[in-house]
């Protein structure tokens, strides 16, 4: 089942790095950012794709050629994004990607497309190392927003726990390694990506 929205797609970008020391979505693999490679992904799938990022950063080299949406909440964390894309499209639902998922593919958000489920506000995949929501490589609906707002009005910003506690349709991943994340340097060693220079 798919959902009836139309589908804009939002590229988390606007984090501080602290834990890699440098930014994540200007990390360089085969001559392309990670923020660069994770557009053009979703380019191929959605409609629209917009780039989250905070105020400090929409002028810098990686992001300012790209159609960005500024937080518009501070200290709340991957939340503060999907919020804003909310407030500025209220109509569609948003599929949200985190900008440091080396493995993400073609088939993965293929399949997160044309299995989202029409009857749920939100649909993730299920985490292959502990079963629960991986909340940055989803389809948030216009449904939702009523629920993250409950949950941010009571203190809650952490949108896995927010996905954990509400009716959420939760998909098998088609390829376990594709949401692999990087926070670390020392998660770089054995792939080919690098710090930018």
């Amino acid at each position: 089942m798919t959902v009836p929205e139309q589908v804009y797609g939002l590229v988390l970008a606007g984090g501080k790095s602290r834990r890699m020391g440098s930014d994540k979505a200007a990390l360089v693999s085969g001559g392309e950012t990670q923020l660069g490679r994770a557009v053009k992904l979703l380019t191929a799938h959605v409609d629209r794709v917009f780039v989250s990022t905070s105020a400090s950063q929409e002028n810098d080299p990686v992001r300012r050629d790209f159609d960005q949406i500024v937080d518009r909440y501070e200290d709340m964390g991957p939340i503060a994004g999907i919020l804003s894309a909310m407030d500025m499209e209220t109509e569609v639902s948003w599929l949200v990607l985190a900008c440091d998922l080396p493995n993400i593919d073609e088939s993965t958000i293929d399949y997160l497309l044309e299995n989202a489920s029409a009857d749920h506000p939100a649909t993730a995949f299920r985490s292959v190392v502990d079963d629960m929501p991986e909340p940055l490589c989803a389809i948030y609906r216009p449904a939702s927003r009523a629920i993250i707002d409950s949950f941010v009005k009571d203190g809650f910003n952490c949108p896995r726990k927010i996905l954990i506690n509400s009716p959420t349709c939760l998909l098998t991943q088609p390829n376990p390694g594709a949401l692999h994340n990087i926070n670390t340097p020392e998660d770089l060693a054995g792939t080919d990506i690098d710090l930018a220079s």
